[in-house]
């Protein structure tokens, strides 16, 4: 049985947000929780286009695509940086918070990596 693109996009995304949620809660012991989210994002992008590219749209690892992929995650970055503050401000705990903002920006995500990888179908 073939796993959907979006199927693995998700595996591999929980993955990928376990570790990444990991990484922050470790540097949470020591920095702010925005120098932490800070840190752990840049790493989740690096693991993101490792399992994006070879599990989920199997395409070859290449520094082009490398380079390219963190443009995906600019944007995305800007957008849940401002919501973490928002929901942290709302009263949502601070480390809690960035699962919140996960579950609402992998649609984008999906849909961007698709393009930026230049994944046909």
């Amino acid at each position: 049985m073939k796993i959907p693109r979006w199927a693995k996009f998700l595996i591999g995304g929980g993955f990928n947000t376990i570790a990444s949620y990991g990484v922050y809660l470790l540097l949470h012991l020591w920095f702010s929780y925005h120098v932490a989210y800070a840190i752990a994002y840049v790493a989740g992008i690096a693991l993101s286009y490792v399992i994006n590219s070879t599990f989920v749209f199997s395409q070859s690892l290449s520094w082009g695509r490398f380079f390219a992929f963190p443009s995906v995650y600019v944007v995305q970055y800007i957008v849940s940086a401002s919501l973490l503050g928002l929901i942290v401000n709302l009263g949502v705990g601070e480390k809690v918070a960035p699962l919140v903002v996960s579950a609402v920006t992998v649609p984008a995500t999906f849909v961007l990596t698709k393009l930026v990888l230049r994944v046909r179908g």
